[in-house]
């Protein structure tokens, strides 16, 4: 128990001035010992490898204010959690299940097919790059082929395994609060990650961007086309910004963007959240002054510990919840009071 609480007598008040103050006294305890005890945690499961760097970046971005600052975010496994009660969390392109099985079986085949080859070391960047072309192509036509209709998606999402780390709905409450954009970067389906955001958060936030493949749907529903060029693995970047046809703001409503797509490239202060090392690459194309990288390691952690401690500058580890991000919004974006 924190001294706060042990101050404070066990005898309940009689007075309903005095009973009211105990109240609103016992209740500001609770939660500032809750968030000491969530601090105490989280430092368990953060690496930071050069603080004093990270010091410099912070006044920096802090100096220049919200206006000057974006944030860009991979959506698996970094605003998802990698576990949930303890299985292997899906992710919005795997959770997609069609009618008709025998083209879920064909995506798969070609999964295990091309993945391989998106991480060979042998194989040229440009050849690697034509090969994911070549996938997504496939994977995009199966989908038409197939007859995916969006209550496909809906029902997709309400029977996946997937859920947002304890915190997303927090940061990204106080970066629209800051009038901070939100750029999610995925090189799946932004109409699943909408779908999985009104599923799983239950709002909409005028400062979220979603940069993915768009599908198009006839009058019944369904999928007979993809908007704009497709977005893969190997140009999941700010370059992409340009590639989205349209780029969709908060979730299907069109009133009130924060930024354009212009505006947002004038941001030039970035913070990134990634849960691989390849993520490090989405803020490609911006001529950013400062950058703080945060990356998210959440499994093989001793194997990767060095690699993701050297290219990041702060690393949570074993699938952290979102509050160290929240923390550092706070210090990048501090209120008038701070």
């Amino acid at each position: 128990m924190s001294c706060c609480l042990r101050s404070i007598s066990v005898i309940t008040p009689c007075c309903p001035a005095v009973r009211r103050h105990y109240f609103f006294r016992l209740t500001y305890c609770r939660r500032r010992s809750e968030m000491e005890e969530r601090e105490h945690q989280l430092s368990k499961l953060t690496v930071i490898g050069d603080p004093q760097l990270l010091d410099q970046k912070i006044a920096a971005i802090r100096s220049a204010g919200p206006s000057k600052l974006q944030v860009i975010a991979d959506f698996d496994a970094t605003l998802t959690r990698y576990w949930i009660d303890g299985r292997r969390g899906q992710s919005s392109h795997g959770l997609l299940q069609q009618e008709n099985p025998e083209y879920d079986a064909k995506r798969e085949a070609l999964y295990y097919y091309y993945h391989p080859l998106e991480f060979s070391p042998t194989i040229p960047i440009e050849e690697k790059t034509k090969l994911m072309e070549e996938w997504w192509g496939k994977t995009h036509a199966l989908l038409i082929e197939g007859g995916l209709t969006y209550d496909d998606i809906k029902n997709s999402v309400s029977n996946a395994t997937i859920a947002f780390r304890e915190g997303v709905v927090e940061l990204f409450e106080v970066l629209e609060e800051k009038g901070v954009p939100i750029l999610i970067f995925s090189a799946g389906l932004a109409d699943i990650i909408e779908e999985v955001l009104r599923q799983k958060v239950h709002r909409t936030f005028k400062n979220i961007k979603i940069v993915s493949n768009r599908m198009l749907f006839d009058e019944n529903g369904r999928l007979v086309s993809f908007k704009g060029k497709t977005i893969h693995s190997l140009n999941k970047n700010e370059h992409a910004l340009d590639m989205a046809a349209p780029l969709h703001d908060h979730l299907g409503d069109t009133d009130g963007a924060v930024d354009d797509n212009a505006s947002v490239k004038k941001r030039t202060n970035v913070l990134l959240l990634g849960d691989h090392i390849g993520d490090l690459g989405m803020s490609d194309g911006l001529n950013y002054d400062s950058r703080i990288s945060v990356g998210f390691l959440n499994d093989n952690i001793e194997k990767n510990y060095d690699s993701y401690r050297n290219a990041f500058d702060i690393v949570y580890t074993n699938d952290a919840p979102m509050w160290g991000a929240v923390k550092l919004v706070s210090q990048i974006c501090p209120t008038e009071a701070d």
